[in-house]
């Protein structure tokens, strides 16, 4: 099988009002059509505006999270339907951010999956281990066990993806080393492969945690590294290019 085409997501977080189209706009503008994918998933808010901004561009808009029904009183959340009908093609799931903050489990991250299959979304799917538990040696049984519970397996032959986001590297300006990312992503794919055969090549494997160009190059040409989930450096069009044009 062909290798996936690289992907490049920006996660704008709660960040972003209608000021923020225009960074979109010049990445649209600047990145031509490369041999990768770039998406930029921007807060709910924004989705539709952003998603009629970049229409007929190369860039994807995707959401930050939806929830697992496809509607109910469930005050305050949105659905994958909603995000779709808004404009998103991609919804990132499972993020650290929301397994701390809002105790998402495995099994939950599973079933926004298969919502974001429901309505038609790609999603990507992130895991990653805490200081704690790298420290501890388990950073690779954590990350190939939330692998296991967070992908149904309706997910086969369908375009997905996972991040790899080392919980103690994102925001804190810390990387891993290039031999401790290409172990992780080397074990993500094996797990792939595991559960869904051949098929298990074709998702590409991010990784997010601190990207900035300054490191982009080195981390995107490591082994099995097919993309970045970027996260601050996102915000801002030259930074985000930057990172686009190291690979």
């Amino acid at each position: 099988m062909s290798a996936p085409t690289p992907l490049i997501a920006g996660n704008w977080k709660m960040n972003g009002t209608s000021a923020s189209i225009e960074e979109a706009r010049i990445v649209a503008a600047e990145i031509g059509r490369r041999n990768v994918r770039v998406a930029i998933c921007p807060p709910a808010t924004l989705i539709h505006r952003l998603s009629e901004a970049l229409a007929g561009s190369a860039v994807l808009v995707g959401a930050q999270d939806s929830h697992d029904q496809a509607a109910g009183a469930f005050t305050g959340d949105v659905s994958a339907e909603m995000l779709a009908d808004a404009g998103a093609k991609l919804v990132i799931l499972g993020h650290s951010e929301r397994r701390a903050a809002y105790r998402e489990s495995d099994e939950l991250v599973a079933r926004k999956v298969l919502a974001a299959l429901r309505a038609g979304l790609e999603p990507i799917v992130c895991v990653g281990e805490s200081l704690e538990e790298r420290n501890a040696g388990a950073a690779l049984t954590i990350v190939t066990r939330q692998v296991k519970g967070s992908l149904p397996p309706e997910l086969a032959a369908k375009p997905y993806s996972i991040a790899y986001e080392p919980v103690w590297a994102i925001g804190t300006g810390l990387t891993p080393t290039i031999p401790q990312i290409e172990e992780m992503h080397a074990a993500i794919r094996a797990t792939l492969r595991e559960m869904f055969g051949p098929e298990g090549d074709q998702p590409p494997i991010l990784y997010g945690g601190s990207v900035k160009p300054a490191n982009a190059a080195e981390i995107l040409h490591a082994a099995e590294v097919g993309g970045a989930l970027v996260g601050g450096a996102s915000l801002k069009a030259a930074d985000f290019l930057g990172i686009i044009k190291a690979l």
